[in-house]
């Protein structure tokens, strides 16, 4: 039997500074208590030799390709949150990419909306998803949503290495993926399993 691992990708969604800097219009309260979790995630998916796959916003400047609803946040003196090459694009500290791990931009909530990742995946063999990052209602469920509807195997959401705005945001929107078969783990059971 070939090593499940091989089949399996980890997805780290937006773990950037603006949705971690309080000082950002689009961070997410308390994001920050996740971090360990997914350092923890993405160094068993590394000793696994899994495929990781490091989900990033980055957008223009002037707001050019930001949905329509965020783009007063951006322009000349704005914030312009996920600017390509700021500061606030950069993963948060204790992270980073490494030698054969795959960076990917997007512009959208969901990683495979109008990017390369499901061509990817397929032609890496990929069949099960694991999915870590932030946040839970936009990014981490539309990402998860599209990988149901285009037949992944196994989706897997890390629930203590994924946030939201509030506890209750993040439990209710665990619980609408899990209804659709998502499988929802701790980051050390994750660590335990076969799966």
């Amino acid at each position: 039997m070939a090593n499940q691992w091989n089949h399996t990708a980890l997805l780290v969604i937006d773990m950037q500074r603006d949705f971690f800097d309080e000082r950002s219009v689009i961070a997410i309260p308390g994001a920050y208590a996740i971090v360990p979790s997914v350092v923890d995630a993405v160094e068993i998916a590394r000793k696994r030799r899994m495929l990781i796959v490091w989900v990033v916003r980055e957008h223009d400047p002037e707001g050019r390709d930001v949905e329509r609803f965020r783009r007063h946040f951006y322009g000349s003196g704005k914030q312009n949150p996920v600017a390509k090459g700021s500061r606030g694009a950069e993963l948060v500290d204790g992270l980073e990419i490494k030698e054969g791990e795959y960076k990917l931009v997007k512009t959208r909530f969901s990683a495979f909306f109008n990017t390369n990742l499901h061509s990817l995946l397929q032609r890496e063999g990929i069949n099960n998803l694991v999915v870590a990052g932030v946040q839970t209602p936009n990014c981490i469920r539309q990402t998860v949503f599209d990988a149901v509807a285009l037949d992944y195997h196994s989706i897997t959401l890390l629930h203590d290495a994924t946030a939201a705005a509030t506890p209750k945001t993040h439990h209710d929107n665990i619980a609408d993926m899990e209804n659709v078969g998502v499988v929802a783990k701790r980051v050390d059971q994750w660590g335990e399993s076969d799966d």
